[in-house]
């Protein structure tokens, strides 16, 4: 199955609340020809944009290839929640890797955070960049637990910008029956994913980086120069930098055994007025709640509800994603029992199977980052930074985050498909129940 046209038509952004709401930027063209450069970046989505934009930085002439358009994938089509930590909380990490290892991935995605802060604030601030992410509890005997992490990584880390909410306070803040209590990080954030994307594209090819759009990529040769093939263009670079994430297909091997994609869905409401909006969520924050199959949502600017979840077992998307995903919005919001959805569609997202990022050197100058598994806004776009400090002599913080084990998943890239539909079947039940 061809991932990139299964769901969606070739050189088109898929209609989405934030496709339908931006200028339309006329297509960059393809590559073409016989190319050179110093590094060759394959994938136009966060991982990708930034590296090439800090490459650019750095004084590297880069050539970006995306198969579709800038920010067509997950990138341009998330729930727009910048979230703290890595995927997996600092307990599990220290278990995992050790507390000095597990302090420096606290610290990165700190800096993970900031850094979609800051490129944000400069290179799109129609973005909109909030702070606030609200986690919730679908069950009590999770609301304890999240109070305990919220006081560890105060006395741990350092970090107190999470405030515990009991069952009251989260009440009084979500509109939503359906909730224990939780916590709320002021260090996180959401923002418009799509207009971020746009602004990163933007700032890599003010900064000299040569940008072409419906240009696939067909083959990678390891060798020094680095060879990289599509329809119509070879690129000779002396550096590879891979950000394909759940659109990898089988270009790699090795990371297509570790990295995995999976369908997710969002839709967005008509807009409510200010005190219909307040009755769902208070202030201005993004909420994600504790299940498995997560549910994710926040307002848009103009007071549409955009409510993401639920999964699929099969490449392709449902018929009507707008019927599965008004299930648990209904659920969670019984207020909102029969409201006008204008806008419903899915994406396609690279998981792992501890859910930890996949970094790797493929070669002596071949990198990979990707697998960030619904945590990507902040990491994705780190990861590319830390690809262009790699490439550039500075890999201690790059081999910090390959350092973490990420184990292929069973049966490898032909059976990982089947094995992950009965965990989540198993997992969807556990939540339900």
């Amino acid at each position: 199955m061809d991932l990139l046209t299964a769901n969606d038509r070739p050189g088109a952004y898929p209609s989405s609340y934030y496709a339908d709401t931006i200028a339309a930027e006329p297509p960059l063209p393809a590559a073409k020809g016989a190319l050179g450069c110093d590094v060759c970046v394959v994938g136009g989505g966060y991982t990708g944009l930034s590296a090439a934009l800090h490459l650019a930085e750095r004084g590297y002439d880069v050539i970006l290839l995306e198969a579709q358009r800038v920010g067509f994938g997950a990138s341009g089509r998330n729930g727009g929640q910048v979230g703290t930590g890595q995927r997996l909380d600092q307990d599990a990490l220290e278990n995992m890797v050790g507390k000095t290892a597990a302090r420096a991935l606290w610290d990165l995605s700190q800096e993970a955070v900031s850094l979609t802060r800051d490129l944000a604030a400069r290179h799109a601030p129609d973005a909109g960049f909030a702070p606030g992410v609200m986690h919730a509890a679908h069950k009590a005997r999770y609301v304890p637990e999240i109070h305990a992490y919220a006081e560890r990584l105060a006395r741990d880390y350092g970090y107190d910008q999470i405030k515990p909410l009991s069952r009251d306070e989260m009440r009084d803040m979500l509109g939503s029956p359906v909730y224990h209590g939780g916590d709320l990080d002021m260090g996180a954030g959401h923002l418009n994913p799509l207009r971020y994307a746009l602004g990163l594209a933007r700032a890599a090819r003010a900064a000299g980086v040569r940008v072409f759009e419906q240009s696939r990529v067909t083959a990678i040769t390891h060798s020094d120069p680095a060879r990289v093939e599509t329809a119509e263009a070879t690129i000779t670079a002396r550096f590879v930098a891979m950000g394909m994430n759940g659109y990898l297909g089988r270009l790699d091997p090795t990371v297509a055994a570790r990295v995995m994609p999976i369908n997710n869905f969002i839709v967005a409401t008509r807009p409510m007025s200010d005190d219909e909006r307040r009755a769902v969520i208070r202030d201005n924050h993004a909420v994600a709640d504790t299940k498995f199959v997560i549910n994710y949502f926040r307002f848009s600017e103009d007071n549409r509800l955009l409510f993401g979840g639920t999964e699929s077992y099969g490449y392709r998307f449902p018929k009507n994603i707008a019927d599965k995903v008004r299930r648990p919005m209904e659920t969670i919001f019984p207020q909102l029992r029969g409201i006008e959805i204008t806008h419903a569609w899915g994406g396609t997202l690279g998981i792992s199977l501890n859910r930890m990022p996949h970094f790797a050197r493929l070669s002596g100058n071949v990198l990979s980052a990707s697998g960030f598994s619904g945590h990507g806004v902040a990491m994705a776009t780190l990861g590319g930074k830390l690809m262009a400090e790699a490439i550039s002599g500075q890999a201690e913080r790059f081999d910090v985050m390959a350092s973490v084990p990420t184990p292929p998943f069973p049966g490898g890239a032909s059976l990982r498909w089947p094995l992950l539909v009965a965990a989540m079947l198993w997992f969807s039940l556990r939540d339900r129940l």
